[in-house]
């Protein structure tokens, strides 16, 4: 402190001793902004071209975004800037409902706790709220049978969002005297017959630092879903759906507009055993691969162009955009590119076709193989998809397991290419091809970034068998794959469909996807005003 104090002193007795003996008396110093013309093409003529290139042209867009990021992290929000639940990063993959990764949130205050569905295929925030039509919350099979409805009325920093509010994306719905003067939303989501719909209500979400812990009170815009139809009744997202898409009202860009996060950025880690992790603020580290986002002119998704498809040494050229979905269980993929896949893929395989379909359960997928008896292990050709930019995107989960028991114990019985064809003109990255993997949407960027991952140790998984691929040099080279019937048990046993009974949520669960209908074009009901 002292240091500081005579630096200051000094200062000013020079700025004095020049003002006194006038201007020609005294020796000025010109000062500089690490990004002027100046200081560029003195570091550029020293050699020293990182620094040249370090800061955009001044006066762009990406110059102002990076004084924000500088001061941001002067403020403490760089190195200790990610954000995350109340409740903690972890995420889980919940075969019971729906194979999604679902995270605990805490809302209002007194802070009531929510299991959500995370899903980057749509914008808005919902929980279960003054129910007219929602799924029951107790019996529910997750061991967390004392989960409540949210209601504003019990919460003292709960507010009103009006249809006067910028968030409000359809006012004219106001005139609906049923709402007293609340916006009210709805959404209809591709599974069949699902939607949610209610009012918008602003509260606190209830967040976290991650270096140091320190809380964060949040406020967010939310549905308070009064009525849930569809796969929402059966098991997906029973107990509320958090949107995490690029639209102004999702949670990523709340966060971003109000600078609580160093960076329009968050990052989800999906462990192969159904454990992961979600941080918002987070732009990923070295060693990533990336690819564009390609840009909508309406209601923009997580929408990335790919340039082939690899099925072990075998690359055809396929040009087709595709959704990131983590609200999608598998991928779903219109032809060519299913056919271009799959025959590959079958191709490759040693195992004999098989189907597991029954009177109880309708198997969906069309590659399936059954196993020999005693037979634990199978040789799976290498997948991935070449990016535009030529970044590789591996598929480290290409298959489901399926088992049944025998004298108690489940054993596995056979496996699914786990790949549909899509019958909605859009193609989807299901949460199943970005498993081993931690994903980084870069809104600031405008690209998706890759690495493989422990989502235990934090960090990236070195080369080895699970590097990512490139066409593998022959077919030799591949390694045995472990089919274990449990999802907790093998890193690399894809998770095992249970025995169901007609009807249960578990078959609608398997194949939610909770992309908007809008992304569709479709005309929503008169009834719904889609945010």
């Amino acid at each position: 402190m002292a240091r500081s104090t005579h630096r200051y002193l000094f200062a000013v007795a020079v700025v004095a001793a020049c003002l006194a003996a006038g201007e020609a008396s005294c020796v000025g110093f010109d000062l500089h902004h690490r990004s002027s013309p100046v200081v560029r093409r003195w570091a550029a003529a020293r050699g020293h071209h990182a620094l040249a290139a370090e800061w955009p042209a001044k006066g762009s867009p990406e110059y102002y975004s990076a004084l924000s990021r500088h001061d941001r992290a002067r403020r403490g929000l760089a190195d200790g800037g990610l954000l995350t639940f109340a409740d903690g990063n972890d995420t889980y993959r919940l075969s019971d409902l729906g194979f999604l990764h679902y995270a605990e949130v805490s809302l209002g205050t007194p802070n009531a706790t929510f299991l959500v569905a995370l899903d980057t295929g749509s914008d808005l925030f919902w929980v279960p709220c003054d129910c007219k039509q929602c799924a029951p919350l107790s019996g529910n099979g997750t061991g967390q049978d004392v989960l409540k409805p949210y209601s504003p009325k019990l919460s003292s920093t709960s507010k009103q969002v009006t249809c006067a509010d910028p968030l409000c994306d359809r006012p004219n719905g106001c005139s609906a005297a049923a709402t007293n003067g609340s916006c009210p939303y709805g959404v209809r989501y591709v599974s069949a017959n699902t939607s949610s719909s209610g009012v918008l209500v602003r509260d606190v979400l209830h967040l976290t630092r991650e270096a140091g812990g320190a809380a964060v009170e949040a406020p967010v815009v939310f549905g308070c879903g009064q009525v849930q139809t569809g796969l929402f009744l059966e098991g997906g997202a029973f107990d509320g759906l958090l949107g995490l898409g690029m639209d102004k009202v999702s949670v990523p860009s709340v966060l971003a507009t109000s600078g609580l996060v160093a960076s329009d950025s968050f990052s989800m880690c999906f462990s192969r055993d159904g454990h992961g992790r979600i941080n918002f603020g987070d732009a990923g580290g070295p060693g990533q691969s990336e690819t564009p986002f390609v840009p909508r002119a309406t209601r923009p998704t997580y929408n990335v162009s790919f340039t082939a498809i690899n099925v072990e040494t075998r690359s055809v050229a396929a040009e087709f955009t595709a959704v990131m979905d983590s609200g999608t269980s598998f991928t779903y993929l219109n032809d060519p590119e299913y056919t271009e896949l799959a025959t590959n893929f079958n191709s490759q395989i040693r195992e004999k076709r098989a189907n597991f379909s029954s009177a109880s359960s309708d198997v969906p997928f069309e590659y399936c193989y059954g196993l020999s008896s005693g037979q634990t292990e199978v040789v799976l050709p290498e997948v991935s998809l070449t990016t535009k930019g030529g970044a590789l995107f591996p598929v480290t989960r290409s298959i489901i397991v399926f088992a049944d028991e025998t004298n108690g114990q489940p054993r596995a019985i056979g496996y699914c290419l786990a790949v549909l064809k899509s019958d909605i003109p859009i193609n989807i990255i299901g949460q199943n091809f970005m498993t081993g993997l931690k994903v980084v949407f870069n809104r600031e960027k405008s690209v998706l970034s890759w690495q493989k991952f422990d989502c235990y140790k934090n960090a990236a998984v070195a080369d080895g068998p699970d590097a990512s691929p490139s066409p593998s040099p022959a077919p030799a080279s591949r390694r045995p794959t472990t089919l274990t019937p449990q999802q907790d048990a093998n890193p690399g046993a894809a998770p095992v469909p249970r025995p169901m009974a007609a009807g249960s949520h578990h078959a609608a669960g398997a194949l939610s996807m909770l992309l908007p209908l809008l992304l569709l074009g479709l005309q929503p009901l008169d009834r719904f005003l889609l945010v």
